[in-house]
């Protein structure tokens, strides 16, 4: 899930694949221990038949393993609970985490279950509907105008519009102040500006069942969701001034005042984030427990051992390479399955999930950019979307996969993170940014 940042390359373009949400009660298309042994590592099945080519150019290459590292347990400090399961609205593959919102140097909180979390993109987005209790102590960000700041994060399919508004985010005991955050579906939809410089095609995704959560954790790579286009520019198709909540005209937004991501704000434990989850069979799993730790080398339960580190761009965009075609390749959370292009049957000619015969062994090329070019061919399994959720009860999946929107990219959904510590790595204090496994 990825938000778009205007002005920024393609790598940065919108990727979010809420549409392609599966819910158990649409199914079917119709019908040990903390060892860091995530390394260099493949998906459930072993080894990879029809999939991808072999290394790719820069650094040294990896071998392959079977996913099967289980998470560290959560301390309730700087390490907090995922849980992937029926959730807030019976969506296959959704990591939820909860987050403590408070109005800025108050003990007016509001604790919110069921926040999805998401490696791709950048920021925490809120639900108006499910923010009741602390919304209206929430102070409205003003823009350079007077006016109230609002923001068009473009998605895939569509867009969340929404005011932007300050907020202290809690989680464990980490807490970052005064961090400004968007609050989705408080303005009226009419109001979303729209041609060329306005929010991008699509529906507006304002609800609990067109996100299938309370709202989104970006904890990706970048700290800004947009960065320093917004910043110069009011014609950037992401913030705008509006009047009483209306009258949306496009605005310039300094760095301080664009949504942002909560970790890079915390006292320490800012440089990046780890995902846990434990193995699942490729059949799937009644749910799946894991933990979210912050911070990499800076506690115990954090440190940098065992995995191997690959250099992205500034959005956690690598190199890579599937069945011999080059792509750009990224690992997202927000992704309830992996996709990529090939010719597997798709489960209905409105599905965009694939329903092979059988279940695939394939294996995908990523290679490091910048500082770290390391490669390694990671293995992964795709079993027909039909198959998985037949008899209901299931939502954790390593094996659901389908088609990509676009040509040239190749997105790890949350499917590679189970039985995997996934660490990533910000850009900041002089580090280049990297995914390690």
């Amino acid at each position: 899930m990825r938000v778009s940042t205007s002005g920024a390359s393609v790598s940065s373009l919108s990727r979010w694949f809420g549409a392609l949400l599966l819910a158990l009660m649409l199914a079917a298309c119709g019908g040990g221990g903390d060892n860091n042994s995530s390394s260099s590592s493949g998906g459930s099945s072993s080894g990879g038949s029809s999939g991808g080519s072999g290394g790719s150019s820069g650094g040294s290459s990896g071998g392959t393993s079977t996913a099967n590292a289980q998470p560290s347990a959560p301390n309730g400090t700087n390490a907090v609970p995922i849980s992937v399961n029926a959730g807030a609205a019976g969506f296959v593959n959704i990591p939820n985490v909860s987050v403590t919102v408070c109005a800025p140097g108050t003990s007016v909180c509001q604790t919110i279950n069921n926040i999805q979390l998401d490696t791709a993109s950048f920021g925490l987005r809120i639900l108006s509907s499910a923010a009741t209790g602390v919304l209206g102590n929430l102070p409205n960000t003003k823009a350079s105008n007077g006016g109230q700041l609002a923001e068009c994060a473009g998605f895939a399919d569509g867009y969340t519009w929404g005011t932007v508004r300050t907020a202290d985010v809690k989680m464990g005991t980490e807490v970052a102040s005064n961090v400004p955050v968007q609050i989705i579906g408080d303005l009226s939809s009419t109001s979303a500006p729209t041609g060329a410089n306005g929010c991008p095609s699509g529906n507006d995704e304002n609800t609990l069942g067109d996100i299938g959560a309370n709202g989104i954790l970006g904890v990706g790579s970048a700290t800004y969701d947009c960065g320093s286009s917004c910043a110069s520019t009011a014609q950037n198709a992401m913030y705008f001034s509006c009047t009483n909540g209306a009258n949306c005209t496009g605005v310039a937004v300094p760095l301080a005042q664009q949504v942002t991501n909560p970790v890079t704000k915390f006292a320490s434990d800012n440089n990046g984030v780890i995902v846990q989850l434990p193995p699942v069979a490729d059949t799937g799993s009644a749910s799946a427990s894991g933990t979210l730790i912050f911070g990499i080398g800076t506690q115990s339960n954090n440190t940098l051992t065992g995995v191997t580190k690959y250099g992205t761009d500034g959005y956690g965009d690598l190199t890579g390479s599937y069945k011999g075609t080059a792509n750009q390749t990224f690992f997202d959370t927000g992704s309830n399955g992996n996709f990529f292009q090939d010719s597997f049957t798709l489960c209905s000619s409105t599905s965009a999930f694939y329903c092979p015969s059988s279940e695939q062994s394939l294996s995908a090329v990523i290679t490091g950019v910048t500082s770290n070019t390391n490669s390694v061919t990671v293995p992964f399994s795709l079993v027909s979307a039909r198959t998985l959720t037949s008899g209901g009860g299931k939502y954790a999946f390593n094996s659901l996969g389908g088609q990509l929107g676009m040509t040239g990219y190749f997105d790890f959904g949350l499917p590679f993170f189970f039985g995997r510590h996934v660490y990533v790595g910000y850009d900041v204090q002089g580090s280049s940014p990297y995914v390690a496994f």
